[in-house]
């Protein structure tokens, strides 16, 4: 398969995510994140920086039949259990419109649930049509494979030292992504730096393999460089990966350079 971007650390594949995974080697990541698509693009309307704005996300995240959805998870889900090497572990993010999905594909596919992470977001978009509670919180599901010679990895002391030495719980909180992390282009679903962070770091030693199946803008790849970690972004999507492709040519560059260029106007 041909890089889109490739660097010392990342590599970018433009391609659809089930024709790429089949062509990864067996156990050749240590950890997978992925953000699938959640599909609730169905017309109705949202709230972004104060204005009504389409809940549309773009084709790709269009609902279909449950049956359909569910059979979609499973498929990916399989394929990124094939990458893994023995020890790694998954991480899978979403909203409740696909993450029970994904919690029992996981289950069917041969893996076991470590965690269910809660991910509250400090500062969620308010509910326009006012006849629900107001969505705020994602969930993340981390699980390994539900084999008895599988030894995943868990940094617990790093995670109790940014806890401020107390055992981490699984609720998280923190803002959505911020601005200043959108100036290469805007991705609809995308996920703040920190939060990638704290995975990779919580999952993974340095140097570690890290697989992304549905990147988007790049989060879980740029994460993984600041790190010290590979990775491996796929997506379907050029305009997405254009997006990434270019936050992680920024990550090698000076401080300086990049303190420049988010001062400059337009």
């Amino acid at each position: 398969m041909d890089a889109y971007y490739e660097d010392e650390a990342s590599q970018l594949i433009l391609g659809d995510a089930f024709k790429e995974l089949a062509g990864l080697s067996d156990e050749s990541f240590d950890m997978v994140f992925a953000d699938p698509p959640y599909f609730l693009s169905n017309d109705g309307l949202s709230c972004s920086g104060g204005k009504q704005v389409s809940v549309n996300k773009g084709e790709w995240d269009r609902g279909t039949s449950t049956d359909e959805k569910h059979d979609f998870n499973r498929r990916w889900i399989r394929e990124c259990r094939r990458v893994l090497t023995i020890n790694g572990t998954i991480w899978i993010s979403g909203s409740f419109h696909n993450i029970y999905s994904c919690g029992m594909a996981l289950e069917q596919e041969g893996f076991r649930i470590l965690n269910n992470i809660t991910w509250q977001k400090l500062n969620p978009p308010p509910n326009l049509a006012c006849r629900c509670f107001t969505h705020s919180t994602e969930t993340i599901l981390w699980a390994r494979k539900d084999d008895k010679r599988a030894k995943h990895y868990f940094n617990y002391d790093l995670m109790k030292e940014i806890n401020g030495g107390k055992q981490m719980k699984d609720v998280w909180e923190g803002p959505l992504t911020p601005k200043a992390e959108k100036e290469c282009g805007k991705h609809p679903t995308q996920k703040p730096l920190y939060l990638l962070e704290r995975i990779i770091q919580a999952s993974t030693p340095e140097g570690a393999r890290v697989l992304d199946p549905f990147v988007g803008s790049g989060t879980t790849c740029v994460a993984a460089k600041r790190l010290g970690r590979t990775s491996t972004g796929i997506d379907a999507s050029e305009e997405y990966l254009s997006i990434a492709a270019e936050r992680l040519k920024r990550e090698g560059l000076p401080l300086w350079f990049m303190t420049r260029r988010t001062s400059e106007p337009g």
